[in-house]
C-alpha cells in the first residue's frame, strides 16, 4: 500500500499549479482538486492570522482518521502538500526534496512562466522517482 495519496503545489495566490494523484482509489476530478487547493490555501492563511504565536508559518500537519495532510511553504509563498496515510513519517523531508526538484527543474526552466501550471517532463520524471523511493523506504520499515 502506498504511503502517499496525492501531491499538490499551490502558488502564492492560491492557484493550483500542480496536482498528481498516487492513490489507487477515490481519484478526484479537476474541480475537486481545485476546490481542495483553494480551501487549503485559505485555511493556511487564516491559521497564520489566528495563531497566538507570533511569526507562525501556518498549518504544517492536519491529522484525520483516514489521512494526514502535510504542508511545506517556501519563502516565496508556494505551498507543497501531500495527502498520505495516517501516521506516515518523514513527510517533511520528502516535501523539502520535492521543493528542491521544483527549484531545479521548474524554476530553472527558461520556458516556465511563474505562477502558471507546471508542465515540465524532467520534473515529472524526477518526482516519480522520489515518490517511488519514498514508497520503497516506507514499505521496508
Amino acid at each position: 500500500m502506498a504511503a502517499i495519496y496525492s501531491l499538490y503545489i499551490i502558488n502564492k495566490s492560491g492557484g493550483l499549479i500542480f496536482y498528481k494523484d498516487y492513490g489507487l482509489q477515490g481519484r478526484m476530478d479537476t474541480n475537486d482538486s481545485l476546490r481542495l487547493a483553494s480551501l487549503w490555501h485559505s485555511m493556511h492563511a487564516i491559521s497564520q492570522q489566528l495563531s497566538p504565536i507570533p511569526g507562525c508559518a501556518g498549518i504544517e500537519l492536519l491529522e484525520a482518521d483516514t489521512f494526514d495532510l502535510h504542508c511545506f511553504q517556501s519563502l516565496t509563498g508556494t505551498k507543497f502538500f501531500v495527502v498520505s496515510e495516517p501516521g506516515t513519517q518523514n513527510m517533511e523531508n520528502l516535501l523539502k526534496h520535492i521543493y528542491e526538484l521544483y527549484t531545479d527543474y521548474v524554476l530553472k526552466n527558461p520556458f516556465y512562466e511563474m505562477e502558471m501550471p507546471i508542465r515540465c517532463e524532467l520534473f515529472d520524471i524526477n518526482l516519480a522517482q522520489a515518490i517511488q523511493k519514498d514508497r520503497v523506504s516506507y514499505l521496508g520499515r
